[in-house]
């Protein structure tokens, strides 16, 4: 199978992170190349950093490749208003998108959330579907958008709420399963997994949605060790006449 390139954008963040490491340790992908505000600390033989201005890109700022992981998004916290929310979430992934699109890289991959709708009540809800419905109508090669529900894991900062919401599924998860499994909270390590599993198992549909049960049942291809025959099963010809051929079938 032919190697792979990537890009990631917001590799800086939460799941971003845990993709860059991901790629870069994969055999799949040959190179791998972020694009970030700010500098990157992890270093890989694979890995190409280059810290630009997203006010500012441009469509030869992003180099040939296979696929686009964007994993851009931030809270209403760091953001500090609905405008700057907007930019970082709605603005960015669509402007990258559309450079993505005339560069001519085939594979565009986005985070949105569960609950996504452009008529929401909630504002983050809101945002990400209109991120969604303006990425499908931007008609790229390939679409995938993944819909995980809360995130979990360590962020390195400290956040109330999320952390609220984290103890309370540690005590659901375990509870939650036939049809309430897809209710269960997701960690960023296995959706950043779940992004390069789909990446090179994808099913090529124009628009294609990952949402909470497909992320969390991404998992490694586990290889079959075929197991050696003894003597005795092999010079045992009666469980093994599939070896022989009926001369009167053949050729009919």
């Amino acid at each position: 199978m032919a190697k792979r390139v990537a890009i990631v954008v917001g590799a800086t963040g939460f799941t971003g992170q845990f993709l860059v490491k991901q790629l870069c340790e994969s055999e799949e992908y040959a190179a791998v190349s972020v694009i970030v505000r700010r500098d990157f600390s992890y270093k890989h033989a694979k890995l190409d950093i280059q810290v630009k201005d997203f006010d500012k890109l441009g469509e030869n700022d992003l180099d040939i490749a296979d696929d686009l992981f964007c994993c851009l998004g931030t809270t209403m916290k760091k953001a500090k208003s609905k405008k700057n929310f907007e930019k970082v979430d709605l603005e960015y992934p669509l402007r990258i998108a559309s450079l993505a699109k005339k560069r001519g890289i085939p594979n565009f991959h986005v985070i949105s959330a569960v609950g996504s709708n452009k008529k929401s009540p909630f504002f983050y809800s809101q945002v990400k579907g209109r991120m969604e419905e303006a990425l499908m109508e931007m008609e790229l090669p390939h679409l995938f958008i993944y819909k995980p529900s809360l995130l979990t894991g360590d962020r390195g900062e400290f956040r109330l709420a999320e952390r609220l919401s984290e103890g309370i599924f540690q005590l659901l998860n375990p509870i939650l399963i036939g049809p309430l499994r897809r209710m269960r909270s997701i960690e960023g390590k296995q959706l950043a997994f779940a992004m390069y599993h789909f990446s090179i198992h994808n099913t090529k549909n124009d628009v294609t949605i990952y949402r909470p049960l497909d992320i969390l049942n991404a998992k490694p291809l586990e290889d079959i060790e075929e197991q050696p025959i003894s003597r005795e099963e092999l010079f045992n010809w009666e469980k093994r006449e599939d070896i022989f051929v009926d001369p009167e079938k053949v050729n009919k």
